[in-house]
């Protein structure tokens, strides 16, 4: 078996294979938002590469405010928050160590210093629909370690959940890929889209509850279940998912983006490639 990429080109690699890969409601060359094109995230993914290389070396906090300030300096919009707070606590196990039990040990090492920078990257970046709350607003400066902090919006932020159950959904994900590419003929676009698929059909999408209510998140969770159940066509402008594509997208007053679920997509993708379940040169369908 061969050496999994360097961390960057995994992290890199993750990202072009989600914006590339049709997914219903989310930014691919297929489907832009007002404010972002698949252009904005592959120029980012550019920019947190060289970062996510020296993470090993560096504070996990430090990793993701270097990734903000880089992303910023190729896109005005956030194109990756959510992407880089799941990427650098990954990115910080050294490539020969276990992954699952260095990002662990990583997780316990948090500090309240990695909050502050965390805090000011996500300032930095102006996710939309954060809200306020109580205790540990990210407009304040933190008086915990950053797990800490996470742990308070766990029930709310599938995110955030990843930095107290030590990344499950991630890494299940990483399994569902293996599982996915499995057959003799792998096709990773296709194992990516089943993956967008079950991971919404299994865990609702916490942007969209956080936008929309929770009511909302399940609903596209349970339509997203029937198209996985049921015989469909997986092309963008034909069948189900063509229709299902289109009924996130005209939801008023602004589309359903299941933005979270995408962002653990490239987590798992990260993973599966630095656990060589995802092998470069990518293997040609058919």
């Amino acid at each position: 078996m061969s050496d999994p990429p360097p961390i960057g080109l995994c992290a890199q690699v993750a990202c072009i294979l989600d914006v590339v890969t049709f997914k219903p409601g989310n930014v691919s060359f297929a489907y832009s938002f007002a404010d972002m094109t698949a252009i904005d995230i592959l120029l980012s993914a550019a920019a947190i590469a060289p970062v996510l290389d020296r993470a090993p070396l560096r504070r996990i906090g430090d990793t993701i405010l270097d990734c903000i300030r880089a992303t910023r300096k190729v896109t005005s919009t956030n194109t990756n928050l959510g992407i880089v707070l799941l990427l650098a606590p990954l990115a910080t196990v050294q490539p020969h160590l276990d992954l699952r039990g260095g990002v662990t040990r990583a997780l316990m090492r948090l500090d309240v210093a990695d909050a502050r920078a965390a805090y000011e990257a996500i300032r930095l970046a102006k996710p939309g629909a954060l809200g306020q709350v109580a205790e540990q607003d990210v407009s304040a400066e933190p008086t915990v370690t950053l797990r800490e902090a996470m742990s308070l919006a766990a029930d709310r932020d599938s995110i955030a959940r990843q930095y107290v159950n030590d990344f499950e959904q991630v890494f299940e994900g990483a399994e569902i890929l293996r599982e996915e590419l499995g057959g003799p003929e792998p096709d990773v676009g296709a194992a990516v889209v089943r993956l967008h698929m079950r991971l919404l059909a299994k865990y609702p999408d916490s942007l969209i509850a956080r936008k929309f209510g929770p009511e909302a998140a399940a609903a596209v969770s349970r339509e997203a279940l029937r198209i996985l159940e049921s015989q469909v066509n997986w092309g963008i402008e034909h069948g189900a998912f063509g229709r299902f594509h289109r009924w996130l997208e005209k939801k008023e007053p602004r589309p359903y983006n299941p933005g979270t679920t995408a962002d653990l997509v490239v987590a798992s993708l990260f993973v599966a490639l630095r656990q060589n379940i995802i092998q470069l040169p990518l293997p040609k369908p058919g």
